[in-house]
């Protein structure tokens, strides 16, 4: 029998290769980004960062005006828009300023970081791509009425390019070219677009303001369905295998069935609004209610499991990481809450309403406050 005898300094290479591939590895889990609103285009609010039982704050970030817009984070930075109209990025680890971008106007909407760009909206009506890197303004896209909503992308048919979607209080949903900022196509309906449009399965479907479900073909921006939802709403839905989750005004939670067209389940409790988004996981919905409470919904058939009373209006969209629940609310807490049973694990006091969305990475939850702050919270040291 021959046996091969590996040279020591073939050995050497061979182990330097394993344990490069391997550091490459944990690198990549390590480095989970948040890039966008609800985490991805289907907008479904769900990570699998693994987050601090007990999170400590880690740093505080000031601005100048009220922070609604909910974060997105990528490659250790962190960006977000204030109502002093300023976009910032920020280093997620020592929370010190990068850079900062004067806009035309305040910022509501969370921004979208794709290909090293970021890409938000104003109160006064203009929809800007700046470089992820230096805070430069690229190209500006301007429309007729504000922009409170948040950007979603999707790539194109043939994979080459990648555009951008924004609604905006003209009653539109505009479909940009994500490089260019020319734009691909227009929809018009009848009302405003608060909520951002979620993605997946080749459609676009969003709510407004009209009381109607949108559902449209991404290529050409056609209109596949409209779905009267029974009243305006204000939220942004997320789009899961198919079926579209949202609440409206007229306090009811729907689950709409696209390729149906209908409704097929509704949600009713307390008579309450629903502004909040929805996180959808394998077997539930959470969301949170102006009636001051978080809710869990049985995703198959609509039925409630459990609801978690704050102190004040819950507009911030909850998110699930793992088995964790991260929401704030208007009473100036954030709230870690059990995705199994609705009790509480932890809160922090902001002493502000807490309407910005939690955004989450490993290790880490940062989300911002009406007092003008961005709060990290992390690992104790």
């Amino acid at each position: 029998m021959f046996t091969s005898v590996m040279k020591p300094s073939s050995l050497r290479l061979r182990v330097a290769a394993l344990l490069s591939a391997l550091c490459a590895v944990v690198a990549v889990q390590a480095a989970s980004d948040w890039p966008m609103f609800r985490g991805q285009p289907s907008l479904a609010g769900t990570s699998d960062a693994r987050l601090p039982d007990k999170p400590v704050l880690k740093w505080t970030f000031k601005t100048g005006g009220p922070v609604k817009s909910s974060p997105a984070i990528v490659g250790g930075k962190v960006f977000f828009g204030a109502g002093d109209s300023n976009l910032f990025c920020v280093d997620l680890a020592a929370g010190k300023k990068v850079w900062s971008f004067q806009a035309d106007g305040p910022i509501e909407g969370s921004p979208l970081v794709l290909d090293g760009r970021v890409y938000f909206g104003t109160e006064n009506t203009n929809f800007f791509a700046i470089d992820a890197a230096t805070g430069k303004e690229l190209w500006r896209h301007g429309v007729e009425d504000k922009i409170l909503s948040s950007a979603n992308w999707v790539r194109s048919p043939d994979g080459v390019r990648k555009s951008v979607l924004i609604g905006a209080y003209d009653y539109r949903l505009y479909d940009l070219d994500a490089v260019t900022g020319k734009t691909n196509w227009v929809f018009e309906t009848g009302n405003y677009i608060n909520g951002s449009p979620a993605i997946g399965d080749g459609l676009t479907a969003f709510g407004g303001c009209d009381a109607i479900i949108h559902v449209l073909g991404l290529a050409k921006g056609e209109k596949i369905k409209a779905i009267e939802a029974g009243a305006y709403i204000a939220a942004s839905g997320a789009l899961v295998d198919g079926k579209l989750y949202v609440g409206h005004y007229e306090n009811a939670f729907l689950c709409v069935d696209l390729k149906e067209g209908k409704i097929a389940w509704t949600y009713k409790d307390r008579a309450f609004p629903y502004f909040s988004s929805p996180a959808v996981t394998q077997e539930f919905v959470v969301v949170g209610g102006r009636d001051k409470r978080l809710h869990c919904i049985r995703r198959a058939t609509g039925e409630g499991v459990w609801t978690f009373a704050t102190r004040g209006k819950v507009d911030s969209s909850p998110v699930v990481a793992g088995d964790k629940i991260i929401v704030g609310s208007d009473d100036g807490r954030l709230y870690m809450v059990s995705l199994a049973t609705g009790k509480e694990l932890w809160n922090y006091e902001i002493g502000q309403p807490v309407q910005s969305s939690p955004a989450v990475v490993d290790g880490h939850i940062v989300v911002g406050s009406e007092d003008g702050s961005v709060y990290c919270f992390g690992e104790k040291r």
